[in-house]
């Protein structure tokens, strides 16, 4: 399966980016057990059992998110909400660990977010309301004139899987494997669009941090945000998780690929994705997906990027065995 990403860009693989990345992540030093244990104890319990993951018809085929296969888990923990800039901090205050994008010098940034997109004129191919923003990372969002003094509460951003690692190793957790990320987003509905059920805006009201207006020229921001929303914006799904759906994108563990052929008649015990391949999964869509451009706002939605990429859109969520 060859597919591009949704609305986030790529950078060629590259072996020694990799490689420094994997040198940076193994460097990592884990937090005291008091530590772990309070991050931990920070987690929500979902159930184990049966539920039918992906849709019955997908949007875009290749994004690998239909049919719906039937799949087991056992019990499992997983956050409330997207990693925060302040939970961020606290790791890279205690390890010291620079970023992707930081230790590179630079990552992608919304061009409606920059107060002079002409400043910064470089795009991936196709791709132009993405700049390239040197000084741009998770403490410098918009590049090194922005801060975060204010969006303690928002998830981290421009972070790479590689990042999500290695604060998921000083944390001692994980990330959730995708099956685990979209139970716990279902929030125990099934064959349900949304983590409340199947209505954009539930009684009418925004329920989630999308893009609002003309893509990629205007956003009106309806539903209150431009950019990247507090964590704990809008209400929870039936587990009390928040922002499963729209804000920012989430990595997962899973390395993105062809689903392993099913075994009729048997359900999919603990899947953990393709067994080859470079690109991972990432879940939830984020605040740019617009349904005239990237439709992924759903509790099945998934799209890929390489393990190195950082974006303005791109967050995680931690998890734990139960």
């Amino acid at each position: 399966m060859d597919t591009k990403p949704c609305c986030t860009p790529e950078i060629d693989p590259m072996a020694a980016l990799t490689a420094r990345c994997e040198a940076a992540l193994a460097e990592v030093t884990p937090a005291a057990p008091e530590v772990q244990a309070e991050l931990r104890a920070a987690l929500t319990p979902i159930p184990g059992g049966f539920f039918d993951m992906g849709t019955r018809r997908s949007t875009y085929p290749d994004d690998g998110d239909s049919p719906r296969r039937k799949v087991h888990l056992r019990p499992y923990l997983i956050a409330p909400t997207s990693v925060t800039n302040a939970e961020f901090a606290r790791f890279t205050t205690a390890t010291g660990y620079r970023t992707v994008a930081e230790a590179e010098g630079w990552s992608f940034v919304f061009h409606l977010l920059l107060s002079d997109p002409s400043a910064h004129p470089t795009s991936p191919p196709g791709l132009n309301w993405w700049r390239q923003v040197h000084g741009a990372s998770w403490q410098h969002p918009e590049g090194p004139d922005s801060t975060i003094t204010t969006r303690m509460d928002h998830p981290a951003v421009h972070i790479s899987w590689f990042d999500a690692m290695a604060y998921c190793r000083w944390a001692g957790l994980i990330l959730p494997s995708e099956a685990q990320w979209e139970r716990a987003a279902r929030g125990g509905l099934a064959h349900k669009k949304f983590p409340w059920g199947d209505t954009l805006l539930p009684h009418g009201q925004h329920a989630m941090n999308i893009f609002q207006g003309t893509f990629p020229q205007q956003n009106t921001a309806e539903d209150g945000y431009i950019g990247t929303a507090p964590v704990r914006a809008y209400q929870p799904n039936a587990y009390g998780l928040y922002n499963m759906t729209g804000n920012v994108w989430e990595w997962v563990s899973d390395r993105f690929g062809p689903h392993p052929a099913p075994i009729k008649g048997k359900p999919d015990r603990e899947p953990q994705g393709a067994a080859t391949g470079h690109a991972r999964v990432q879940r939830g869509g984020s605040y740019l997906c617009h349904d005239s451009y990237c439709d992924r706002y759903h509790v099945h939605s998934r799209t890929r990027n390489d393990p190195e990429s950082s974006t303005g859109n791109i967050g995680f969520r931690v998890a734990a065995a139960a």
